[in-house]
C-alpha cells in the first residue's frame, strides 16, 4: 500500500466485538479479567489501550518502523527514553533548537546519572555526524 492508504487503514482492525471498521474510541480505564493475569490483552488503559495500540501500529507503518510508542506527553516520551535506553557513559546528541523544558530535563536531571547530551543544529546533517561518538 502507499503512504496515503496506510496512513488511514495501518494497525486499524475492524473490532471484533462490534464489527465496526474505524477504531472506535475506548475510554475505558480497567479491563475484565478471568483472574489474575487471564485477560483478553488488555488490563488497565495505563499499560495498554485499544486505541492507543491502533495509533502506535499506524505511526510504526508510516515511519517504517517495527513498533510505536504512543505517550500522554513529550516529557514522558523523553523520560521514558533516558530512563530505559540510556546507561551511563552513554551519548546523545539533541536538537539545539529543543524545547526547554527537555534540555532542563536533560541538563539537570539525566546528565547527572553520567549521559552526555551534545546541542547541535539537526538540520545540518554534517554537524550532526561530526557530534557522533562511539558512544552514542
Amino acid at each position: 500500500m502507499g503512504f496515503r492508504t496506510d496512513a488511514i487503514h495501518a494497525g486499524q482492525e475492524p473490532d471484533p466485538s462490534t464489527g465496526a471498521v474505524s477504531v472506535p474510541i475506548f475510554q475505558t480505564s480497567t479491563y475484565v479479567q478471568q483472574g489474575i493475569g487471564k485477560h483478553k490483552g488488555y488490563e488497565y488503559a495505563r499499560t495498554k489501550n485499544p486505541t492507543r495500540l491502533a495509533l502506535e501500529k499506524n505511526m510504526a507503518v508510516l515511519e517504517g518502523g517495527v513498533a510505536g510508542y504512543a505517550f500522554a506527553s513529550g516529557m514522558a516520551a523523553e523520560t521514558a527514553i533516558t530512563q530505559l535506553l540510556l546507561k551511563q557513559g552513554d551519548h546523545a546528541i539533541c536538537s539545539s533548537n529543543v524545547y526547554g523544558g527537555t534540555f532542563r530535563l536533560f541538563d539537570k536531571i539525566v546528565r547527572h546519572y553520567g549521559i552526555d547530551f551534545t546541542y547541535v543544529d539537526t538540520t545540518d546533517l554534517d554537524a550532526v555526524a561530526g557530534a557522533m561518538r562511539p558512544q552514542t
